[in-house]
């Protein structure tokens, strides 16, 4: 851990927004960046929960002690990695409030990320579909749908204050990790241009890392970033380079090797985009293009 992340203000309530306050978890590692942001959305009587993080007694402590008084309209998940939803069922206890957010999902093996298997005890009292909303005195939070990283990834906007928070989709410090067979790289990039297409998000408050001030400009860059490996990928297999544990090597030199099995997932993710677009097809490991 550097200084930079010693230094976070873990168990720390900070205003962000006018209606919004950030506790950090205790949980930095080279996915979750300085750790998971947990977010209080509304400053009144009622207010909402937004990525509870991991089941940590100091960090549902410091939330609890966040929202004091106030009544707890809604749990709100993302997603359920485990470092997004454990914190869900505890806190819920103690508050009385329900989950809502995102459907129930797990998986026996999700790729190689040690740290993001999925919460197999998440229970979400509702589920919420596309364009639903939930709210208190103030403030209103409407679920949009954005899977890609997981099948059943949500975002929610504020529309009273023009913020989206965007769990994993979309993160100013690191692209998403998109690793089959749940992360569908063909979803992720039309949540990405559906997200793009909304102009009245003015700010992105994402689980790891700072606020993104300039949302569609960021959005459009990991857009082209996605299309500029999708073209290193076809020329790797263009070169004869058509393994995956070959190409790796090649496309993120000056990459912690630690992480290029996750690399590999992602550039499976790419493989498999590409194959339903009829550009490349595969024989075991083997993957070629189509002319």
């Amino acid at each position: 851990m550097d200084a930079a992340t010693q230094d976070r203000p873990y168990t720390l309530a900070e205003m962000v927004d006018p209606l919004v306050r950030r506790v950090l978890a205790r949980n930095p590692s080279p996915f979750t960046y300085t750790g998971t942001q947990t977010y209080i959305v509304g400053t009144g009587h009622d207010v909402a929960v937004i990525d509870p993080g991991p089941d940590e007694p100091e960090h549902i402590a410091a939330l609890v002690d966040a929202i004091s008084d106030a009544r707890v309209v809604a749990i709100c998940c993302t997603h359920t990695h485990r470092d997004h939803s454990p914190a869900a069922a505890p806190l819920a206890a103690h508050t009385g409030a329900p989950v809502i957010g995102c459907a129930p999902l797990t998986l026996e093996d999700d790729g190689p990320r040690a740290d993001a298997a999925f919460d197999s005890g998440y229970r979400p009292d509702r589920v919420l579909a596309e364009g639903e909303r939930i709210g208190g005195k103030g403030w209103t939070l409407t679920a949009l749908a954005t899977p890609g990283h997981t099948s059943n990834h949500l975002c929610f906007a504020l529309p009273e204050s023009g913020a989206l928070f965007t769990g994993d989709h979309v993160m100013g410090w690191s692209t998403s990790v998109i690793s089959p067979p749940d992360g569908d790289m063909t979803a992720y990039l039309d949540s990405l241009a559906k997200l793009y297409a909304r102009e009245q998000d003015r700010v992105y408050f994402p689980a790891h890392g700072p606020a993104v001030e300039r949302p569609r400009q960021l959005v459009r860059g990991m857009i082209g970033h996605r299309r500029s490996r999708e073209k290193q990928i076809l020329r790797q297999i263009e070169a004869g380079i058509g393994v995956i544990a070959e190409m790796v090597p090649l496309m993120y030199k000056g990459v912690d090797e630690r992480l290029w099995p996750t690399a590999g997932r992602s550039v499976l993710a790419h493989l498999i985009d590409l194959e339903r677009r009829g550009a490349v097809m595969r024989s075991g490991e083997q993957w070629t293009t189509i002319a």
